[in-house]
């Protein structure tokens, strides 16, 4: 036992060193992509929060949430062609990307954020997509407010995770006070960064220096940090599970069959609890939509006029 003491004190003198040492990590440049695709990012002041979303396209309007850690950046290569079929709506959800992060942020305010974003932008009904904690979010307002959603598709959604014992490696890390102390302030993130997409993703060849870039730089912003802990620190709604029954939009759920977060066994949980909901297995890790973009459009888009 003293013996491990001992490495311990000795490790957070390496730490503690470190902090003050190493050079503190460089924003890197972003946002390339947008330019690519002919998108110009927006801001919209709801309530007390600045929300970033595009927007692209014309018929039924759909949109898109995207997961923990990640931004609007996880549909690049989806809303192309899905805007060939429909008003794509892609946002940062609050807490994450370019949109405000308050240190107070709940997963509560997410609701109230979509149907006033909404409301600013005269969509009086959607389809919703969303991907892990955006798959949540996306069933939580097909629950709660039905007359505004339409159709429902989740990918590797969150939801029989959200208690803080059940919860990934990464949002634990992330919840963790002394452990983000230290993540806070040492020049860690990219490699951080790194490392969590090497997990997620399957195909490494999609692990490319935009893609770390794109996922590292909201992460080095002002209170970011701070933000994400609160939102993983706050009260999950225990009604969450029992809501589903109460879904009424036709529902597919879509899932990466080497998903090392969310096993399989969850997307049949999700099937048995909401009425006609059906599966598709893809051949992918955690973020189809990064991996399979093309499959995943089609897949989307073929759904949601069905």
């Amino acid at each position: 036992m003293a013996k491990f003491a001992r490495r311990a004190v000795v490790l957070l003198l390496v730490l503690a060193v470190a902090v003050f040492l190493l050079p503190a990590e460089k924003t890197p440049a972003t946002g390339q992509w947008l330019s690519r695709l002919g998108l110009e990012p927006k801001v919209a002041r709801i309530g007390r929060l600045d929300v970033r979303y595009v927007r692209k396209g014309q018929g039924p309007a759909v949109i898109l949430l995207h997961g923990l850690a990640s931004s609007i950046y996880s549909w690049a290569d989806v809303i192309g062609p899905l805007s060939e079929r429909f008003d794509v709506i892609a946002l940062d959800l609050p807490g994450f990307g370019a949109s405000s992060k308050p240190a107070d942020l709940s997963f509560a305010d997410y609701e109230p954020t979509l149907l006033g974003l909404m409301e600013a932008l005269g969509v009086p009904k959607a389809h919703f997509v969303g991907n892990s904690g955006g798959g949540a979010v996306a069933l939580v307002m097909a629950a709660r407010a039905r007359d505004r959603v339409d159709h429902v598709v989740i990918l590797d959604s969150a939801g029989f995770n959200l208690k803080p014992g059940e919860r990934p490696f990464l949002a634990t890390l992330l919840a963790n006070r002394a452990a983000g102390a230290f993540a806070d302030r040492l020049p860690v993130k990219r490699l951080m960064t790194r490392l969590f997409l090497r997990r997620v993703i399957q195909d490494e060849t999609r692990i490319t220096d935009e893609r770390i870039d794109e996922y590292v730089a909201p992460f080095l912003s002002p209170g970011a940090m701070v933000s994400v802990r609160s939102l993983l620190l706050s009260r999950v709604e225990e009604g969450f599970v029992k809501d589903l029954a109460s879904v009424q939009a036709k529902t597919l759920v879509l899932w990466g069959r080497f998903d090392p977060w969310l096993p399989l066994a969850h997307a049949d949980r999700f099937v048995a609890e909401i009425k006609g909901a059906r599966k598709v297995v893809l051949e992918t890790g955690h973020m189809p939509q990064e991996e399979r973009p093309a499959e995943v459009a089609r897949l989307i888009g073929d759904f949601l006029i069905s």
